[in-house]
C-alpha cells in the first residue's frame, strides 16, 4: 500500500476517533442526593472508565430542574423521579427511560410534627413539598388516600434546601421529601407515611434514569456502559447488604454524595428496592409504560399536565441493558 495513503487514513481513523471521543466526553449527567449504592461507583470514577468518558457530574434538587436541564440540551443523562418523568414524557420531550434507578420506599416520606396526630389534623396546615416531584405525587395520593381534599391544605412549593431552612426556623408543619431534608426533619419530627407504604395502596413511585434520544443514538455504548456500572453496582450491594454496610468506606462514600447521615443510610437503602439486570428488561415494558400512565392521569386530575397520550412507550427502552 502507498504510504502516503496509509498515513491518511491513519489520520483520518485518528481524527474519527479523536471526534468520537470529543463528542462522549461532552457529557453531561445530573444526579440528585437520593440514597443508592451507585453512588459509590460514582465517586470511584467507575462511570469514567466504563464509558471512557469525562463526565461533568451536576447535582440537582429536584427533577423539575433536571427535566429543564435535559429540555435545553446542557444535560444529556439525568436521574429524576417518575412524576417529573411523567410531566416531561406528556410534554414529548426527545427523552428515553433507560434504566430504573429505585423502586421508592422509606427513600421519600411525609414527616410531621408531634402536634399532627392523625392526618386529618394536617387540615389547615403548611405542607412543603417540590412541586411535580415524586415527592408531590405521594403527597396527593396521600391525601386522596385519606380522604383529606388538598385544597384545605396549605401546600407551598419548596427545593429541598429551602425546606430544610423553612423547617428548622419553624416555617413549616410538614414536608414530603427525600434525604438530606427528609433526615433533618425525622430529627424532631415523625413519620406519618412512607413511599413505600403508599405503593401498597396503589400509588408507587420510582427514580429512573434518562437519556435524551439524539445523545443515545450517537452513543448508545456510552448508555450501555453506563447502565451497566449502575447495574453491578446494585447486583455488589444486593449480593449481601449487610456486608456490603458493614464496610464503612462505602457508607461514607454514599453519606458525602446524598447528604444523608451515616446512621440512617441502612433504613433508606433497605426501604427502597434497587432492581438488577433480570428485572430491568420486564420492568422497561408494560410496568413503566403503565406507571406513567397512571401518574400522568393523576397530574392531569390536579391540573399538572394538560393531557395524558395515549401511548408512553417511545419514552421507555430496554434496548441499552447489558447485553
Amino acid at each position: 500500500m502507498n504510504p502516503h495513503r496509509t498515513l491518511r487514513i491513519l489520520s483520518t481513523l485518528a481524527l474519527a476517533g479523536a471526534s468520537w471521543i470529543a463528542q462522549a466526553s461532552d457529557l453531561t449527567v445530573a444526579y440528585q442526593t437520593t440514597v443508592d449504592p451507585a453512588k459509590v461507583a460514582q465517586i470511584d470514577g467507575d462511570y469514567e472508565a466504563a464509558t471512557k468518558a469525562s463526565i461533568d457530574w451536576r447535582k440537582f434538587d429536584n427533577g423539575a430542574d433536571v427535566i429543564t436541564a435535559v429540555a435545553s440540551g446542557d444535560v444529556q443523562i439525568g436521574y429524576l423521579g417518575s412524576s417529573p418523568l411523567a410531566a416531561a414524557a406528556t410534554r414529548k420531550l426527545p427523552i428515553e427511560t433507560f434504566l430504573i434507578a429505585t423502586q421508592i420506599g422509606a427513600g421519600e416520606a411525609l414527616v410531621v410534627r408531634d402536634a399532627i396526630k392523625t392526618p386529618q389534623d394536617l387540615e389547615g396546615k403548611k405542607v412543603a413539598v417540590p412541586f411535580v416531584s415524586t415527592g408531590h405525587y405521594s403527597l396527593l395520593a396521600a391525601l386522596k388516600h385519606w380522604n383529606i381534599d388538598p385544597a384545605k391544605v396549605q401546600i407551598i412549593n419548596l427545593a429541598p434546601p429551602a425546606i430544610i431552612a423553612a423547617w428548622k426556623r419553624g416555617d413549616i408543619d410538614a414536608t414530603y421529601v427525600w434525604d438530606p431534608a427528609l433526615g433533618v426533619a425525622k430529627e424532631s419530627g415523625k413519620v406519618l407515611i412512607t413511599s413505600g407504604e403508599l405503593a401498597k395502596v396503589g400509588a408507587p413511585t420510582f427514580d429512573a434514569w434518562i437519556v435524551r434520544k439524539d445523545f443515545a443514538s450517537k452513543h448508545p455504548d456510552v448508555v450501555r456502559a453506563f447502565a451497566q456500572v449502575t447495574l453491578e453496582a446494585y447486583a455488589d450491594y444486593r449480593k449481601d447488604p449487610q456486608a456490603w454496610l458493614a464496610n464503612q468506606d462505602n457508607v461514607a462514600k454514599l453519606a458525602k454524595l446524598s447528604g444523608a447521615k451515616p446512621s440512617d443510610i441502612p433504613v433508606l437503602l433497605q426501604g427502597n428496592v434497587y432492581p438488577l439486570a433480570a428485572d430491568q428488561a420486564s420492568a422497561l415494558g408494560t410496568p413503566t409504560t403503565q406507571a406513567l400512565t397512571d401518574t400522568a392521569t393523576f397530574l392531569k386530575q390536579q391540573g399538572k399536565v394538560e393531557a395524558v397520550l395515549p401511548d408512553y412507550s417511545p419514552y421507555v427502552s430496554a434496548q441499552y441493558l447489558p447485553h
